[in-house]
C-alpha cells in the first residue's frame, strides 16, 4: 500500500512539473506548444478507439461433457503492446459466458490485444496459429478447463453483438500470457488542450447534476477501478445553436470546488462523449448530445472559482 501510494504521489509530482513545463512552452513556443498538443489530441484519439473484431476461433470444451466454445479476438488499443517481441503479451479476457440462442448452445469468451500484436498475424498464418495457441492455453489455465485440441476459424469475426463483447472486456483486469504481471502503461495522453486561467469573469449558470438527452454514439473505454473518494461534480451542458438553427457548439461547465490546480485534472474527449477525472476527488463521464471535433476542443480552468468551462465544436453535418 505503502508503495502504491508512493508511485501516486510521484506521478502527481511528475504531472505538476510537466504542467509548468507546457505553461512555459505556450509562452514562448506557441507553435511548438500547438504541434505537441495535436499530436497528444491525435494519441488520445488513437488510445480511445473502440474495440475492433479481429476475428472469432470455435472450439470445444471437453470435460465434464462436450460444449462448443466460440473466442472472439478483437483488437483494442486500450490493452498496451508489449515493448519487444521477447516481452510478455499483454491480454484482456472477458467473463465466459453461456448463451442459448433458439435451439442452440454455446459458451462465449472475449480475448483482446493491442493492434500491433494481431497485425503480426495479418499476412503471416504461422503468427496467427502461435497466437491462437497461446490464446487457448491461457483459457485453459485461467478457467481451469479442458478444451479440444482442434479448432476452426468462423467465416464470421465476432459472435453476438459487439456491445456484448464491450461490457464483458471493460470490467476486466489486464494480465499477460506468460502468467506474469503486465506492465502498467504510464501516459501523458490525458493532459491535453487544457488552459489555466485566473477569473476576471466567470461562467453564471445554475449546477445541476442533468445528463445530456441524447446517447452517445461512441464510448470511451475507460478503467472500472475508481477511488471511492471520488464523486459526480455538478455541472451543466448548453448547446449552442446558430441562425440556421443548427447546433454549432457544445459548453460543458463543471463545478471543482475542492480542485486548487488544473494538473490534478484529466480530461478525455472521443467525438460523442467525454470523461473527467480529477485526481481522487471527481468523475464525470458525459455522453454528448451532438457529436463533436474533439481535435478542437478547448477548455478553460477559472481557478478562483473552481469551475472548468469546455468548449466542443460540433461537426458539421454534410
Amino acid at each position: 500500500m505503502m508503495e502504491m501510494r508512493c508511485s501516486s504521489e510521484d506521478m502527481l509530482s511528475k504531472a505538476t512539473q510537466l504542467w509548468a513545463v507546457l505553461d512555459d512552452m505556450a509562452e514562448n513556443d506557441p507553435e511548438g506548444y500547438h504541434q505537441f498538443m495535436q499530436q497528444q489530441l491525435k494519441d488520445a484519439k488513437q488510445y480511445f478507439a473502440p474495440l475492433e473484431p479481429y476475428l472469432c476461433v470455435k472450439t470445444s470444451i471437453l470435460d465434464p461433457t462436450e460444449k462448443p466454445l466460440f473466442i472472439n479476438l478483437c483488437r483494442w488499443n486500450k490493452v498496451p503492446a508489449p515493448h519487444t517481441t521477447s516481452d510478455p503479451i499483454p491480454v484482456r479476457a472477458g467473463k465466459m459466458e453461456e448463451v442459448l440462442n433458439q435451439s442452440e448452445f454455446y459458451h462465449v469468451l472475449d480475448i483482446a490485444y493491442n493492434p500491433s500484436v494481431l497485425e503480426r498475424g495479418k499476412d503471416d498464418p504461422v503468427s496467427k496459429k502461435h497466437l491462437i495457441d497461446l490464446s487457448l492455453i491461457y483459457i485453459k489455465k485461467k478457467y481451469s478447463i479442458m478444451l479440444s485440441h482442434s479448432y476452426t476459424i468462423t467465416d464470421f469475426k465476432i459472435k453476438g453483438s459487439l456491445e456484448e463483447m464491450r461490457q464483458r472486456l471493460t470490467k476486466q483486469k489486464l494480465v499477460a500470457l506468460s502468467q506474469k504481471n503486465a506492465r502498467k502503461e504510464l501516459t501523458l495522453d490525458h493532459l491535453r488542450n487544457i488552459i489555466t486561467k485566473e477569473d476576471s469573469s466567470d461562467p453564471s449558470l445554475p449546477m445541476e447534476n442533468t445528463a445530456p438527452t441524447k446517447t452517445g454514439l461512441i464510448e470511451v473505454i475507460s478503467s472500472t477501478e475508481k477511488p471511492e473518494e471520488s464523486c459526480t461534480p455538478a455541472y451543466k451542458v448548453t448547446t449552442k445553436k446558430g441562425e440556421n438553427g443548427k447546433p454549432t457548439e457544445i459548453e460543458v461547465t463543471v463545478e471543482l470546488p475542492r480542485i486548487h490546480s488544473v494538473s490534478e485534472c484529466k480530461l478525455s474527449v472521443s467525438k460523442a462523449d467525454l470523461l473527467l477525472q480529477c485526481s481522487e476527488k471527481y468523475r464525470l463521464h458525459l455522453n454528448l448530445p451532438e457529436l463533436v471535433n474533439e481535435e478542437a476542443t478547448a477548455a478553460k480552468f477559472y481557478k478562483k472559482k473552481g469551475l472548468l468551462l469546455i468548449t466542443l465544436p460540433v461537426c458539421l453535418q454534410k
